[in-house]
C-alpha cells in the first residue's frame, strides 16, 4: 500500500464504518482512531509491514515502542506470556483500572514483531476505555498498535481534526468520535519480576492511585526520565524522548520572576500567548510579561480553580488552538506556569516540560 494517499478516508462511528476500519486494519492499513486519552494511529500488531507503516507515517524513530491495543481481558494471553499473567501486580491493577488509561510493560509474547516493542523483551498493553476504540478491536480481531495520532514529537491530538493536520495523505482513514475525555496520554508502569514496579510515564492515573494499589505488592518507583537516552537507544515506553509533545511556536515554562530574564536571552520575542494552571496564576504570568515589554496576545488558564482532570482534558486542545493562531510569527512564543505535580498535575508537568525541552533544543 502506498504511504502517501490524497486524503484519508473519514469514517463516522457507526457499525457499518466500524467494520469498514476494521476491514483496513487487517488487510495492513493505518486507521486512526479515538480513545478516552488522545487519538490514536492504529495498525494490526501482529503485521510487521502494518507497523512499519505506523513508523513511517509518523516519521517516529524506531527506538520509540509502540502500545499494543486489546478490547478485553481474555485477548491478554495474546501479547503477554504466561509468566506475566501470573504476575499479582497484573492483576490488581486490571481488576481497578481497566479498561482505562493505563498501560502495563510486561514479557512480551514472540509473535508480537520486534518493531513494535523496539527489540526489547517486553510490550505496553492497554485496554481502552472508549466504546468505538474497544468496537474497532473486536471487529478487527487482531490487536492493534497505536501511537498518538500526530508526527512524532509534536502535539498530541484530542479531535478528529488534530489528526487530519498533521497526517492526513500519510493514513488510509479517520474514524470519528467526540472530543477526548482525559487528554493526556495514558499512564505507563512496568512490570519485572523480582523487580518492583516503574512508572515509566505519569499519564491517565495519579502515580497516588497506583502506589495506593500496589502498596500491597512492593509498591511503585517514578523514573523520571527527561534525560536524553543514548543516541539510538531502546526506550522501555512512548514518550519518554526528552523533548516531546511540542507545539511549533517556541514554548517556554517560566514563572513570572523569570520572564524579563527569558526576554533578556531572547530579545525577538515581542508577542505571546500565557496559559496557566489557574485564574491567579495566569494573571500574574501576564502581567510579568507585560512589564517585560511583551504583547500578550491571549491569556487563558487551563482550569479556573486548579481542576487537574478538566486541566488534563484541555492542555493539547488548548496548545493546537494557540499554536495555530501563532503559527509562522517568528517574533511569537507561547509562556507557561509551572504546573503543580500532585494527582495529574504530574502527566501535565510532564508534557509540559518535556514540550519546552523541544524549544531549547532548537535553540541550542
Amino acid at each position: 500500500m502506498e504511504t502517501e494517499r490524497l486524503h484519508a478516508e473519514t469514517l463516522a462511528a457507526a457499525a457499518a464504518s466500524i467494520d469498514r476500519a476494521a476491514a483496513i486494519i487487517r488487510r495492513g492499513g493505518l486507521v486512526a482512531f479515538p480513545t478516552e486519552t488522545v487519538y490514536g494511529l492504529g495498525g494490526d500488531a501482529t503485521n510487521p509491514l502494518a507497523v512499519a507503516r505506523i513508523f513511517e507515517a509518523k516519521g517516529r524513530p524506531t527506538f520509540d515502542p509502540l502500545i499494543v491495543h486489546v478490547a478485553d481481558r481474555a485477548d491478554l494471553v495474546r501479547v503477554f506470556t504466561t509468566e506475566a499473567l501470573r504476575d499479582p501486580r497484573l492483576t490488581a491493577l486490571a481488576d481497578a483500572l481497566w479498561p482505562g488509561p493505563l498501560t502495563i510493560v510486561a514479557a512480551s509474547l514472540a509473535e508480537i514483531p520486534g518493531l513494535v516493542r523496539a527489540g526489547l523483551p517486553n510490550v505496553g498493553v492497554r485496554i481502552p476505555r472508549h466504546e468505538t476504540a474497544r468496537a474497532l478491536i473486536r471487529a478487527a480481531g487482531v490487536p492493534i498498535a497505536a501511537p498518538s495520532a500526530n508526527r512524532f514529537g509534536l502535539l498530541s491530538p484530542t479531535r478528529a481534526d488534530h489528526v487530519l493536520n498533521q497526517l492526513d495523505g500519510r493514513i488510509d482513514a479517520l474514524l470519528l468520535g467526540e472530543a477526548t475525555e482525559v487528554g493526556v496520554e495514558s499512564s505507563v508502569v512496568a512490570l519485572a519480576s523480582d523487580t518492583p514496579a516503574v512508572l515509566l510515564r505519569p499519564g491517565g492515573v495519579p502515580l497516588e492511585q497506583l502506589r495506593e494499589l500496589l502498596a500491597p505488592y512492593g509498591g511503585v518507583e517514578h523514573a523520571d526520565r527527561r534525560a536524553p537516552a543514548p543516541s539510538g537507544a531502546a526506550l522501555p515506553a512512548p514518550g519518554m524522548t526528552a523533548a516531546h509533545y511540542a507545539p511549533r511556536t517556541p514554548l517556554y515554562v517560566v514563572a513570572p520572576g523569570e520572564v524579563a530574564l527569558l526576554r533578556t536571552k531572547l530579545p525577538h520575542l515581542q508577542r505571546v500567548a500565557v496559559v496557566g494552571p489557574d485564574d491567579a496564576a495566569t494573571k500574574a504570568l501576564a502581567e510579568a510579561a507585560r512589564a517585560a515589554g511583551l504583547t500578550v496576545a491571549q491569556s487563558v488558564a487551563l482550569s479556573p480553580t486548579l481542576d487537574h482532570a478538566r486541566a488534563a482534558s484541555r492542555l493539547f486542545d488548548l496548545l493546537h488552538s494557540i499554536d495555530g493562531a501563532l503559527a509562522g510569527e517568528r517574533s511569537a512564543g507561547i509562556l507557561v506556569a509551572p504546573y503543580p505535580s500532585d494527582g495529574l498535575g504530574l502527566a501535565i508537568a510532564d508534557r509540559l516540560h518535556r514540550a519546552a525541552a523541544a524549544q531549547h533544543e532548537r535553540d541550542a
